[in-house]
């Protein structure tokens, strides 16, 4: 990485040190960032070497702006609101954001005390930050701490190193931006463990003169031998970190005198053919060994590193490591995803940004912090590359700051069955940063969420529905079918009834025989229906789907068993008010205000005088009257093959008078799709209960259910039901 001899004392002289076309402060941000950090000249001399160092990683003009924003509005405890509009956009007030985003994990990691449980620290921190480019600062202003860690007392000096080592480290070496990770292990390493870092840097040392003649001649013959063969090549030695011959130490249990790769080169050539031809030049000149050959050209790391690695016994039988990679090669495994960093002109990111923003999100799923695999500067030496991505998860955290991934969707219920499943089992309620939440609540990324129990465990059967929308892991509705499972036949077939009863009930099918569901769910009788209903082997939405097609007249016959004429078979459908029926002809048709049917439900025609086909849902009372009077204007209609996209419906729904009921209430039935075409209100007095009739307009019997069931789940509530 690029470090000017002589650092800059300030943001002035770093400004006056741009060179042309190098992205620097916007002008009108400089003045205001040296104002506010004018009697902080420690903290404008951090800030002015942590503008030099994203410098050197290509930072574009709002990453430079961004951190020096940050840093002056933390000297004065201000927040990113208080910002002049003239002065910065939205993108640099995002990169702000993700600061101060950063600052929470930070204070998560302190509360803890660091050590146990980085890896998620990790992950929620990239999950909360949307701009990749946040990482990319707080990784410099890290680095920038450390190397003026000397002055700052030694606890202090200690637990920046463990921050270091747990989070920003894996972080940097998972972006790729090697140069950024090594020096941080290094520093880390220094003040953290500071005799046997002493202790190493001492052998290296003892030894440099001898390595440096060895590797010096090497590197002579090597490039002789380069021109020789016709290679265009760039060779030079390759530093060997400290923290990384310890961990080799470690690894391998060797002392440091068998470590083979103190010394090592490395080859720059323009293109990938050259690689394999100043591969043989290496070969041609020395005895390789062969169990230390690596090709991550032909086979790239799972971070796009590529590379020839060999090892050869020179002379005096010293062994010594070759890394043979091209030019661009090189600029990946040097700065990674910073290597791209810069917007294009006028628009977004290029598609090689895109990607690497798409593998970073990736490389979340990685698990294994050994990144050296046997191999100094290889990379990542083992991803865990998964389908899914980290926009597949959401990161929150406990009441402790241990954090706790659920999948995306996942709500507070799915969170306490994921802590255990006696929290789950036992959760009444929950709070979501110190807020009261229902259990279907869906947290996002860095929440805190408390689980509120009862003293005994008691899961609720409507958990399992779908369309209440409780669970959206099959792992924790697993554990409540398996509590169920252990209660007794008997309670299980009483309370699998009552709750088929009721959504039957709601959804107006509760006087269609419900026996006719058992042979399309491949069941022998109703006593084994209730107990799957219990136990959610079968969802009363299943059932009442099940219900509705199974009633379904034949178009063949009417109630009676009279057959439809064969001229009315043979006419197509005509589509009337937005909807088609089979079996009606070219007669006017029109639907019954007074059941209200919806696509999906059984229906019957009745024909009347001057307004055509009316109709009805079957076992509507208003036409068992008029059948009763005239039997012969009854006709069988049946759904078409193509629905309408949408039908009215009345819904009665009863609940305690409560500020904001019909506020809560309309929320749901916009946040599920459905529209409100009239309503009336009534409060009883006396008992404080208000009843409230919906006309809302579905797309079927589906929906319909969907929007009662989450209607019902309004607190306050008592009843929700199709009407009349």
């Amino acid at each position: 990485m690029k470090r000017s001899d002589q650092p800059v004392a300030s943001l002035d002289d770093w400004q006056k040190g741009r060179e042309a076309g190098r992205a620097a402060l916007p002008a009108d941000v400089l003045p205001w960032v040296v104002e506010r950090l004018r009697e902080a000249p420690a903290t404008e001399r951090e800030l002015s070497l942590t503008l030099d160092t994203l410098d050197s990683l290509n930072a574009d003009g709002d990453t430079l702006a961004a951190a020096a924003l940050f840093v002056s509005l933390q000297s004065r405890e201000q927040d990113k609101t208080d910002l002049a509009a003239p002065i910065v956009g939205a993108a640099v007030t995002e990169l702000i954001a993700g600061q101060q985003a950063a600052e929470k994990v930070w204070s998560i990691y302190a509360q803890r005390g660091g050590g146990s449980g980085a890896e998620g620290l990790r992950r929620l921190l990239l999950a909360i930050i949307r701009d990749v480019r946040v990482v990319l600062i707080l990784l410099a202003s890290q680095l920038v701490r450390l190397r003026m860690a000397a002055a700052m007392p030694e606890e202090e000096r200690r637990q920046l190193a463990q921050l270091t080592a747990d989070i920003h480290s894996p972080l940097a070496n998972r972006l790729g931006i090697w140069q950024v990770k090594w020096e941080l292990e290094d520093l880390a390493f220094r003040h953290s463990q500071p005799q046997v870092y002493r202790r190493i840097a001492k052998l290296l040392d003892e030894r440099r003169v001898d390595r440096e003649r060895f590797v010096e001649n090497f590197k002579l013959q090597l490039r002789a031998s380069l021109a020789d063969a016709g290679v265009d090549g760039d060779v030079a030695g390759r530093p060997k970190h400290i923290y990384s011959i310890w961990k080799k130490m470690q690894r391998k249990g060797v002392p440091f005198s068998e470590l083979y790769d103190i010394r090592a080169v490395r080859v720059l050539v323009k293109d990938v053919a050259s690689c394999y031809a100043a591969l043989g030049v290496v070969h041609g000149l020395w005895t390789p060994i062969a169990e230390e050959f690596d090709d991550y050209i032909a086979h790239p790391k799972g971070n796009n590193y590529r590379s020839l690695h060999t090892a050869v016994i020179g002379a005096e039988g010293k062994t010594i490591e070759i890394q043979i990679r091209t030019f661009d090669m090189h600029a990946h495994a040097e700065l990674g995803v910073a290597a791209h960093w810069r917007y294009k002109e006028g628009g977004g990111g290029d598609a090689e940004f895109e990607r690497k923003i798409a593998w970073m999100r990736q490389l979340l799923e990685g698990r294994d912090d050994d990144v050296e695999g046997g191999r100094d500067g290889e990379g990542v030496s083992a991803v865990d590359h998964r389908t899914s991505l980290v926009e597949d998860r959401i990161y929150v955290l406990t009441p402790q700051g241990e954090v706790i991934d659920l999948p995306r969707g996942g709500t507070v219920l799915d969170f306490a069955y994921h802590v255990h499943t006696e929290v789950g089992h036992r959760c009444r309620g929950a709070k979501v940063n110190g807020r009261i939440v229902p259990l279907s609540h869906q947290p996002r990324s860095g929440d805190r969420i408390e689980i509120l129990t009862a003293k005994s465990a008691a899961p609720r059967r409507d958990w399992l529905l779908a369309h209440n929308a409780f669970l959206a892991s099959s792992r924790a509705r697993d554990k409540v079918r398996a509590w169920f499972h252990r209660l007794d036949q008997t309670r299980n077939l009483s309370e699998g009834k009552d709750l088929l009863d009721r959504e039957l009930k709601r959804l107006a099918l509760h006087q269609i025989d419900i026996e006719l569901v058992l042979p399309r769910l491949k069941l022998q009788k109703l006593e084994e229906l209730y107990v799957a209903v219990a136990l959610g082997d079968v969802s009363t939405g299943q059932v009442a789907r099940a219900l509705h097609e199974a009633s379904q007249p034949a178009s063949e016959s009417t109630r009676t068993g009279n057959p439809l004429p064969a001229a009315a078979l043979a006419r197509p459908p005509k589509p009337a008010a937005g909807f088609t029926i089979e079996g009606v002809g070219n007669l006017l048709t029109q639907m019954a205000r007074c059941c209200q049917p919806v696509a999906g439900d059984s229906i019957m025609g009745y024909i009347t005088q001057g307004r055509g086909v009316s109709i009805h849902r079957q076992g509507c009372q208003t036409l068992d009257r008029l059948v009763a009077s005239h039997p012969e204007r009854l006709m069988p209609v049946e759904w078409g093959r193509s629905r309408v996209q949408s039908f009215s419906v009345d819904v009665l729904v009863r609940g305690y008078d409560r500020k904001w009921l019909l506020k809560d209430l309309t929320n749901v039935i916009g946040s599920n799709n459905a529209h409100i075409l009239g309503l009336n209100t009534r409060i009883d007095a006396d008992s404080s209960i208000a009843e409230l009739r919906f006309t809302l307009k579905v797309n079927d019997f589906d929906h319909l259910g969907t929007v009662l069931a989450r209607m019902a789940a309004v607190p306050g509530v008592n009843e929700t039901r199709r009407w009349p």
